[in-house]
C-alpha cells in the first residue's frame, strides 16, 4: 500500500487531464466537483513539442490524467514523453506533489525476461517516472500488480476494475439468485486476478460461486494449451482478465468452458484494445457478452454487430473516488486495491 500520510488541505489541488484524455479527464473531473486545470500542449514543424500549465501550480497538489494506449492520434510513445515531460515542468514549476493517474499503462506485459537477455520495459518505464520527480503512480489493472510494484521505488496504486465489474455481475444475476454462477481466469498467469474478484463478488452475493482457470502458453507469438480446470457444468461464467487485444486468449477460454457445459460466458475485460482480429473474437458463439471500460476508447472497433454485443462501463466514478481518498489519505482497501 502507498504512503498515504500527505493530506489535502495542505496543498492546493489541480488536475491536470492530457490530450488524448481529454474525455476522460472532463469526466473524472465532474465527478470530484471541480474543473481541469488549464495547460498548452504545442506542437513544432519537426514532431517534437512541450506541454505547459497555464495556471500556478507552485505549492499545489497536482493530479495528471493520461492514459498511455496508442492511438488513435499518438502512439504510446508519444503519450509517454508528452507525460513525462509535462511531470517534470509541474515539478520544475514548483508543484508539491505530483500524481500520474495512468489507467492503461504502456510496456507493462513486458515485466520479465522469457527470453536470454530480454528486456524488462516495465521497470525503465519505472525509472523514467521516478527521474522527473513522480511522488505517486497509479494505474488500473496492471498486467501484473506484483511486477508493477517491485518496479517502482515511489508509491504506487494498482487499483482494479472489480468494483465496476461486480455490480455489473449482481445486475445481471438479479432475479436469478439460484443460478449457478463461475468466475474463471483465461490463463494460469491470471488466477490472482480471478481469485480476488472471485473472494468480491462472493462477499457482494452473499452465495458461494465457483472457480476455475484455463491454461495457456506462449512462445514465440504462438499460443496453445487446451487444459481447462472447473465445475462449469450448467453455469453463468465470467471470464476475468485485464485486457483484450486480438481476443485469441478469450475465445479459447470461452470455448474451453462451453465443452464443460456452461449455458451461458460473459467476458469481463478492463482493457479493450481491441486490435486486428478481435472484431471476429467478439462475434464468436462461445461468447455471449463483452464487457469493458472506457479506460481505452474503443476507437478500433469498426463492426457494428461486434459493438452491439459489448457493454462499456465508465471508470471515471472510480477514478475520482481513488483521487479524492488519496488526496485526503484515506484507505482504498474496499476499492480492492493490490
Amino acid at each position: 500500500m502507498p504512503d498515504l500520510s500527505h493530506r489535502a488541505s495542505d496543498h492546493r489541488l489541480c488536475l491536470f487531464a492530457l490530450h488524448g484524455t481529454d474525455e476522460l479527464g472532463g469526466a473524472v473531473a465532474r465527478a470530484l466537483g471541480e474543473p481541469l486545470a488549464a495547460h498548452e500542449e504545442r506542437e513544432f514543424e519537426d514532431g517534437e513539442h512541450k506541454a505547459r500549465p497555464l495556471v500556478p501550480v507552485r505549492g499545489a497538489d497536482v493530479t495528471v490524467l493520461h492514459s498511455l494506449h496508442g492511438g488513435p492520434q499518438q502512439s504510446a510513445n508519444d503519450k509517454l514523453c508528452r507525460l513525462l515531460f509535462f511531470i517534470g515542468a509541474l515539478k520544475d514549476a514548483g508543484a508539491a506533489r505530483v500524481t500520474a493517474i495512468t489507467p492503461y499503462l504502456c510496456y507493462a506485459r513486458k515485466d520479465r525476461r522469457t527470453k536470454p537477455e530480454d528486456p524488462v520495459n516495465t521497470r525503465y518505464v519505472a525509472s523514467l517516472f521516478e527521474a522527473v520527480g513522480t511522488d505517486t503512480v497509479v494505474t488500473l489493472d496492471v498486467h501484473n500488480p506484483a511486477a508493477f510494484e517491485n518496479a517502482f521505488r515511489c508509491p504506487t496504486v494498482a487499483l482494479t476494475a472489480a468494483p465496476l465489474f461486480v455490480d455489473y455481475v449482481k445486475g445481471l444475476m438479479k432475479g436469478a439468485a439460484d443460478s449457478k454462477l463461475c468466475v474463471v481466469s483465461p490463463d494460469p498467469g491470471g488466477t490472482k486476478r480471478a481469485d480476488l474478484f472471485h473472494e468480491a463478488l462472493e462477499g457482494a452475493l452473499g452465495r458461494p460461486i465457483g472457480k476455475g482457470f484455463a491454461d495457456k502458453r506462449r512462445s514465440a507469438g504462438v499460443v496453445s494449451g487446451d487444459i481447462f480446470v472447473g465445475d462449469v457444468e450448467g453455469a453463468t461464467v465470467v471470464v476475468i482478465d485485464d485486457l483484450i487485444s486480438t481476443g485469441g486468449t478469450l475465445v479459447r477460454a470461452a470455448q474451453a468452458v462451453r465443452r464443460g457445459g456452461a449455458n451461458r460466458v460473459i467476458a469481463l475485460v478492463t482493457h479493450g484494445l481491441f486490435m486486428p482480429g478481435a472484431d471476429a473474437a467478439i462475434m464468436n458463439p462461445a461468447i455471449d457478452r463483452l464487457v469493458v471500460t472506457d479506460a481505452v476508447p474503443a476507437f478500433r472497433l469498426s463492426d457494428a454487430a461486434a459493438r452491439a454485443k459489448i457493454d462499456i462501463l465508465p471508470v471515471a466514478p472510480l477514478l475520482a473516488e481513488a483521487i479524492r481518498r488519496l488526496r485526503a489519505g484515506a484507505t482504498l482497501t474496499d476499492l480492492f486495491v493490490f
